[in-house]
């Protein structure tokens, strides 16, 4: 059973009059992002680069210069 011009013509109209003209195209931005982003998942690259995490593989990577509160006393 294929849907036949009629019938997807109707479903966009629907989409429309839901949407408005104004949100399908940040509507198709969303769903290519979202796209982009499952096939990287897919294709293996397990790599997160949210800037969150960015931060955190950052503060990881630097040795801890931080000097606890006895060490301060002996000093």
């Amino acid at each position: 059973m294929s849907a036949g011009p009629w019938q997807i013509i109707i479903v966009l109209l629907i989409v429309l009059l839901i949407f408005g003209p104004k949100k399908i195209p940040a509507i198709g931005k969303s769903l290519g992002e979202a796209f982009r982003g499952f096939k990287k998942g897919v294709s293996g690259d397990e790599r997160d680069v949210t800037p969150e995490n960015e931060k955190l593989e950052a503060n990881n990577a630097q040795p801890s210069t931080t000097v606890d509160s006895k060490e301060k006393d002996k000093a």
